[in-house]
């Protein structure tokens, strides 16, 4: 099994069982001290995530979505400033943050995108990242290799001098070793949010840690936009094809619920989602059969797969696939994670997943469209 499979697994079991336990939502903290530009969150999609803009310090709140309530919250000042009385209670972090140990590739991803890729000093699993900056700096030494997420090397993380870590939390996480430096943990909890623009929010967030609030907000608004756009076209359309995606893999097909991220990017992208009426907002783990009761006669069919090059490679994997429509009728698309950058790209661009999805759903309304994930096999 090659390193990407490895990692497509470690990661879709990881989401789909943090989703699985995804039954609340937070109540977003008030405003603190007289000195808020506004009593009003600057995020307005995001279930998870509160943000208020002082003149002193920005107060973030990260909502807990197994419990509900509050997970963390950070208190921003810029470290050119002298720490202002009074701060509200918080973690404390000097903005922007200089030497980042970062957990994921999603992360380093945006981080770049917004031009602070240079703050990233330090990463675990350092063979799950593919960006040539993160590769060669650990090749050359300059970003720190702090062996594995699940256990760390302490001594190189002490080493490395983080000023901030940034990892994603699970639930009832202690974080080990990590937890006793007195470094800032990032709880990046944006996988857990299943409203695409609420995800692509937190790159507010991540631009405020970074400095780079300007051209977060812009990123974050050119992507609204876009979204919007297509989903106004779409919305246009004379049909709305059915739709499945995934295929099963080791006896389980996991079907995005009723309710989750990619359920509702269908949705918008102008498909007819066949368990669009779940209320899952994670993944339904089902056999074979029960796939084919809903979704035999589907129009079309996406998957995300590794070397499923052709229909022919589809069948290999699971005779029966045959049996569905969108076989029968070659309307089926691949994501090869092998060759694209999905994991990292669409977390923070849903806009850019919906417009592939309703430029394949409904071509008539995107005739120049060059597809980025999804490929026709035959």
């Amino acid at each position: 099994m090659n390193k990407t499979i490895t990692q497509y697994f470690y990661t879709a079991s990881f989401l789909l069982v943090s989703l699985l336990l995804l039954t609340a939502c937070f109540k977003r903290g008030g405003a603190a001290g007289n000195t808020m530009e506004s009593s009003d969150s600057v995020i307005t999609a995001a279930k998870l995530l509160s943000m208020q803009r002082t003149a002193d310090y920005t107060l973030v709140t990260v909502g807990d979505p197994w419990k509900g309530g509050v997970l963390h919250r950070y208190v921003l000042v810029p470290r050119d400033t002298d720490l202002p009385k009074d701060l509200p209670e918080g973690t404390v972090v000097r903005t922007p943050i200089q030497r980042a140990l970062v957990y994921s590739s999603v992360h380093t991803s945006l981080l770049d995108e917004l031009g602070a890729i240079g703050a990233v000093r330090g990463v675990v699993d350092s063979q799950y990242f593919i960006d040539s900056t993160i590769v060669q700096g650990v090749a050359k030494g300059v970003i720190a290799d702090c062996g594995n997420s699940m256990n760390p090397t302490v001594e190189k993380v002490i080493d490395m001098q983080p000023d901030a870590i940034l990892l994603s939390p699970y639930q009832d996480a202690s974080y080990g070793q990590i937890a006793k430096l007195d470094i800032p943990i990032i709880e990046c909890a944006d996988y857990l949010e299943y409203d695409p623009l609420g995800r692509a929010e937190w790159v507010k967030f991540y631009g405020e840690l970074v400095g780079k609030r300007n051209e977060a907000d812009s990123l974050y608004n050119a992507i609204v936009t876009a979204y919007n756009e297509v989903k106004q076209a779409a919305a246009g359309a004379a049909n709305r094809p059915t739709v499945v995606t995934e295929m099963v893999i080791s006896g389980v097909w996991n079907v995005p619920g009723g309710q989750s991220y990619m359920a509702r990017i269908l949705h918008d992208a102008g498909g007819n989602y066949l368990w669009a009426d779940d209320e899952n907002t994670g993944s339904l783990a089902l056999d074979f059969n029960q796939v084919l009761a809903v979704a035999q006669d589907a129009d079309y069919w996406f998957i995300k797969w590794t070397n499923i090059n052709s229909l022919k490679d589809l069948q290999g994997a699971f005779d029966l696939n045959k049996e569905m429509a969108a076989f029968k009728n070659k309307h089926v698309y691949v994501c090869d994670t092998d060759k694209t950058r999905f994991f990292d790209r669409i977390p923070f661009h849903p806009d850019v997943l919906m417009r592939e999805f309703a430029a394949i759903l409904h071509p008539e309304l995107f005739p120049d469209y060059q597809n980025q994930m999804y490929h026709h096999i035959d």
